[in-house]
């Protein structure tokens, strides 16, 4: 499974955008789990949440969905935080 996250806004407005393919995780059925989750919660079009907030673009497998702080499901935000720490 190929996850990808683009990150953007914040009080810099810095673009972060990072990819992580599941194939030799030994994590594996886990992140997809998250990735379900995370995709299932999401929106279509791009929602925007506090001033200043995090806007994410989720990308799972070419399905995409929008989410953003403080809105974020606890799947959306576990996945966030793996992709964009460990994501090349």
């Amino acid at each position: 499974m190929r996850i990808q996250v683009t990150r953007t806004g914040g009080l810099a407005g810095i673009v972060r955008h990072a990819e992580l393919d599941t194939v030799d995780r030994t994590d594996a059925p886990h992140v997809h789990a998250l990735a379900r989750e995370a995709v299932a919660g999401g929106l279509r079009a791009p929602s925007y949440g506090v001033p200043d907030g995090f806007h994410y673009e989720i990308t799972v497998d070419g399905r995409t969905v929008h989410c953003a702080d403080p809105k974020l499901t606890d799947s959306q935000r576990e996945l966030v935080s793996l992709v964009l720490r460990e994501g090349a």
